[in-house]
């Protein structure tokens, strides 16, 4: 098994490899804390499980894979992951990271790590002119997140990337909104790949973990040295039920895209809400960018399964949310169950109101995340929410 093998092949058997003692074809679950070790120094690779556990080594295999990396590091949560890259800086360090961020992300830059030194600037990375004029003598990294969470904003990654080797920075992609699948960073130029692997990798609503994948030798060394010392690990219970995951996720993905653009086909056309976000949309300003970077392992453009709409008023979302049957009020996304939430209140709580309003994330916008359910009955459920 190489890389050169397809990626359905890959994420069915790279990390998945049937267990060398008993033959089992599902790996075993390595519930152990410590390690017998036969003299001091002289053990089998693994001595102590915050520094290493061949379950999550499995995983990261897999998903080091899956993104076309040399290097994966598995964490408790897309945070933990996010704030241990950070951690690879240091105080007095410039960091820009796109202004439609996820709100957690700008909870933890702005009221933790801003404390301790760092500098964080918010800059609308659609633009490689704005990203440019950002850079300072002290810039270190930038961190874009492509699509946006909730706006559907994109950065253009190749662009990015060069921008950034030309100014000898890093360039760090959160690639939770599309996957594996459907993204792949690193081939286009990236640095280091961000997933909170508890939306499409995990993609059943049912654990919370993150990883960071990576070809840089030198930012693999930093990474595995703050997951060993921090130690926001994953247990090995949730690195099996993501190897159990991945093995689907290119059926689950594609078909959340492909119900999420038939979707938006149908809620553009209707007119019923006062604006659809979506990507594969040709009413979207960055159709073309989406188009060409978001690409199946087959090279077919695939645009996601997140839609925002705006309601047009208060009124008209809480009316639309309290009649829907399949779509679930709640946060997070990419499970096989179609999920709706609103961002103002929900996931962007703790970016300020201003923040919000300039960058149009406004009250009436509620969030689509789309599942596997049968499309003509997610159509019924919100052609029926809005009549009732």
């Amino acid at each position: 098994m190489s890389k050169k093998d397809n990626f359905q092949t890959r994420a069915i058997h790279i990390g998945n490899e049937p267990d060398q003692e008993t033959g089992a074809v599902v790996a075993p679950i390595h519930l152990t804390s410590t390690y017998e070790q036969h003299a001091v120094g002289n053990d089998k690779g693994y001595d102590y499980s915050r520094g290493g556990n061949p379950t999550r080594t499995r995983l990261e295999k897999n998903l080091a894979s899956l993104e076309s990396g040399d290097h994966c590091f598995a964490f408790a949560s897309g945070m933990a992951a996010t704030t241990t890259l950070f951690q690879t800086f240091s105080a007095g360090d410039h960091i820009i990271i796109g202004h439609n961020v996820y709100g957690g992300t700008y909870r933890m830059s702005v009221k933790v790590l801003a404390r301790h030194g760092f500098e964080f600037e918010f800059v609308d990375t659609r633009s490689l002119e704005n990203i440019e004029a950002a850079i300072r003598p002290n810039t270190k990294l930038v961190f874009i997140e492509t699509p946006t969470n909730p706006l559907l904003e994109l950065s253009d990654i190749l662009l990015t990337a060069n921008l950034c080797k030309a100014n000898n920075i890093k360039l760090a992609v959160d690639n939770t909104f599309m996957s594996p699948f459907g993204q792949t960073p690193l081939s286009l130029g990236a640095d280091v790949v961000m997933h909170s692997a508890t939306k499409f990798i995990g993609g059943h609503s049912d654990l919370i973990a993150g990883a960071l994948i990576t070809n840089d030798a030198d930012m693999a060394e930093q990474l595995q040295f703050i997951q060993k010392s921090g130690g926001a690990i994953p247990s090995p219970f949730d690195c099996w039920i993501l190897l159990r995951s991945t093995k689907t996720m290119a059926l689950r993905v594609q078909k959340q895209s492909d119900n999420a653009f038939e979707l938006a086909q149908r809620l553009h056309q209707s007119s019923i809400f006062d604006e659809v976000i979506y990507p594969g949309l040709e009413t979207h300003p960055q159709h073309s960018l989406a188009k060409r970077q978001q690409l199946s392992p087959e090279g077919v453009p695939i645009y996601g399964s997140m839609i925002s709409l705006r309601c047009g008023s208060v009124q008209k979302r809480d009316d639309f949310l309290s009649n829907l049957r399949l779509f679930t009020l709640a946060e997070s996304l990419g499970g096989v169950e179609s999920l709706v939430s609103v961002p103002f209140e929900m996931t962007h709580a703790s970016v300020p109101t201003d923040m919000k309003l300039s960058m149009r994330l406004t009250e009436d916008l509620v969030r689509l995340s789309i599942g596997i359910e049968h499309i003509e009955d997610l159509y019924e459920d919100i052609m029926m929410a809005l009549k009732e």
